[in-house]
């Protein structure tokens, strides 16, 4: 008791023994004064202490030493574990928060990380038992107390192997070529097995998918041998890819692959083969001497100098010619080629016989049959057989009486063609006449038949232009002109005709002269160009009692700048000299003028000339000349040299 100033006595409440907080937190006291009187008085007061907490407890865990087992394939976030501690203080000294020691490595900060409040370890990287196969990590508690207050305890996680790496192939030798004619059991490769992992998980096999001609050979600590197990063929696998597959022991089991690429070199025991043995060439006639018919084809399964293969044409006879006079091959693409054009009407199947060789040692070959079928083209022109075939238009003398009816049978007009087919196919056609409505041909037989009655009006002497055309393409044509004489009338003209026949060539040459002098009053170039002529028909009439020219169109003398061409023919029994001019830009047109020589059988003379394509200065120049002419019996004829379409 305390006794104050006034006398009063004041009671004091001391504390005896230093307090707990966290054994009794709150004191619950009962205080009773009594007074001095009789009966005695007393009053009762509750008096409660509540201890205030300093921070004077480290944070508990309530383990020291934890000890956890993980997997290596355990995912990222994956909870480890939580580490638990407790202060008995209150309030900021009671709270307590977790961290890795100051002294943790960066190998374990970057595989795990720990919640600050909770206490919780999570992973946040990748576990490898290759690695590492454990780690043990500090862990420190602290709270927030003044002063701090903090515990350690240490975490152990042991990661537990998983088969997560596949067995390994290593070649310790690489593989060499192997001869296909190799006998079993020749070594090809040498080959070791490893795996990363541990226990069965590192135990491994080898083996081989079935069907192959390898097999693999244990020798010692996971070495193998890769040798051949059967009889090899480069021509049916040039090379082999073999898949070695290795497999661990451990659960589940993973495997690998390896490919083995193994060349097998060859052997020269294959032919040159043809991609057929027997080859169809259809080729056109008249083709480039030099072009290239066809090219055969052969192949060598084998391989090198094993395959290279060489062609060459076998000797044979083809109408008792060598074939190689006809064609000849190219030894290394077996390109064949024409020596010369070839005539289908002389030669339309050509057998060849080609060889294949290869370069083996030794070579082997091959033959192969070319069979060159020539086609037609149309190259020839109809031949007139009659009237005459000695020269394209010529002319033939028939008679008619005057009494013919129509459908009387005059002559028939026979043409033959060297080609065949449709190029053969002959069509006859009256081109020119003196009389149209008189006369008409048979397009299939050539037969010149009257259309109608002969009157007396229709002049004495007709001319008939028959034009005989093939079926080709282009279409080749001849013509053939038919002098008719109708018979009433006829005689004394062909008396008169006989007697100018049988004048001096002397006529013959004036006529001539007569020509030149009127086609020089066309131009002065033509005159300059018959004169040339002149001299060569006097020299042609002394030799062989004919002459024959010829000219361009009346305009290629009013242009000095024309090309002129002058021939002379002197085969056969008709000579003529032919005069071809043209330019740049126009057909070439030609005039041709003959006479038959002079001879026993010759009966008769004509005077031909051909017409160019305008017909109508050419009928002014036959006015000209008719009335230069001193003999009325000349006459004059003009056919068409050419057609084309």
């Amino acid at each position: 008791m305390k006794e104050v100033e006034d006398g009063k006595t004041v009671p004091e409440l001391v504390l005896e023994k230093p307090l707990d907080r966290e054994k009794k937190a709150v004191h619950q006291l009962l205080l009773t004064a009594l007074d001095g009187g009789n009966p005695v008085m007393s009053g009762i007061s509750q008096i409660t202490v509540s201890v205030l907490d300093v921070n004077d407890n480290f944070p508990a865990f309530d383990k020291n030493i934890y000890k956890i087992m993980l997997r290596e394939n355990s995912a990222k976030d994956t909870f480890v574990t939580q580490i638990a501690a407790t202060d008995a203080d209150e309030g900021s000294n009671a709270e307590v928060e977790f961290s890795f020691s100051s002294r943790t490595p960066d190998s374990v900060l970057s595989v795990f990380e720990i919640n600050s409040l909770t206490g919780e370890i999570y992973l946040k990287g990748n576990l490898d038992y290759e690695k590492s196969t454990f780690y043990k990590i500090e862990i420190t508690a602290t709270d927030k107390g003044v002063p701090r207050m903090e515990s350690h305890c240490r975490l152990q996680i042991d990661v537990v192997d998983v088969n997560d790496n596949n067995p390994e192939i290593v070649l310790t030798s690489e593989p060499q070529p192997v001869r296909e004619d190799s006998p079993s059991g020749t070594v090809v490769a040498l080959i070791n097995a490893r795996d990363a992992d541990s226990g069965n998980n590192s135990k491994v096999t080898l083996r081989l998918h079935r069907g192959s001609p390898f097999i693999l050979k244990p020798s010692f600590s996971n070495n193998y041998a890769l040798v051949t197990s059967g009889v090899l063929d480069r021509e049916k696998f040039s090379g082999y890819n073999i898949e070695i597959i290795a497999t661990d022991s451990g659960s589940p089991p993973l495997s690998s692959k390896k490919i083995i690429s193994v060349s097998i070199t060859d052997v020269n025991d294959n032919p040159p083969i043809f991609t057929q043995p027997s080859y169809n060439v259809y080729l056109k006639e008249n083709g480039v001497p030099g072009s290239i018919l066809y090219s055969v084809s052969a192949s060598d399964v084998d391989f090198g100098e094993n395959a290279k293969i060489s062609y060459s044409i076998l000797d044979s006879k083809v109408q008792d010619v060598s074939v190689s006079s006809y064609v000849y091959i190219n030894s290394d693409n077996g390109s064949i080629y024409s020596m010369h054009s070839f005539d289908y009407e002389k030669l339309k199947v050509l057998q060849i016989q080609v060889q294949a060789k290869d370069q083996g040692s030794p070579s082997l070959s091959s033959n192969a049959t070319v069979h060159v079928f020539i086609l037609d083209q149309n190259d020839n022109a109809p031949a007139v057989i009659y009237p005459s075939s000695a020269a394209p238009g010529s002319l033939s003398h028939q008679r008619m009486p005057r009494s013919a009816k129509a459908g009387h049978l005059v002559t028939k007009v026979t043409a033959v063609d060297a080609d065949s087919g449709h190029n053969a196919w002959i069509s006859y056609k009256l081109a020119e006449a003196t009389d149209a409505s008189l006369f008409a041909v048979n397009m299939y037989t050539g037969e010149v038949r009257t259309k109608r009655a002969v009157s007396e009006q229709d002049d004495s002497s007709q001319r008939l232009l028959i034009e005989i055309k093939d079926d080709g393409e282009p279409v080749q044509s001849a013509t053939a002109t038919v002098s008719i004489l109708l018979e009433d009338g006829l005689h004394e003209p062909i008396l008169d005709l006989r007697h100018k026949l049988h004048e001096p060539s002397k006529k013959t040459g004036r006529i001539t002269l007569y020509l030149i002098l009127s086609l020089a009053s066309v131009s002065v170039l033509s005159l300059l160009t018959f004169l040339i002529l002149a001299v060569k028909c006097v020299r042609n009439s002394r030799s062989s009692g004919s002459c024959c020219m010829g000219r361009t169109d009346c305009d290629d003398y009013k242009n000095p700048n024309r090309n002129l061409q002058i021939q002379l023919n002197t085969d056969g029994p008709i000579k003529y000299v032919e005069v071809l001019g043209g330019d740049m830009l126009s057909q070439s047109q030609s005039f041709r003028s003959c006479m038959s020589p002079m001879s026993p059988m010759s009966e008769y003379s004509d005077f031909t000339m051909i017409k160019p394509s305008s017909t109508t200065d050419f009928n002014e120049v036959i006015s000209v000349l008719d009335a230069s002419l001193p003999d009325s019996t000349w006459t004059f004829e003009s056919q068409q040299v050419s057609t084309k379409r």
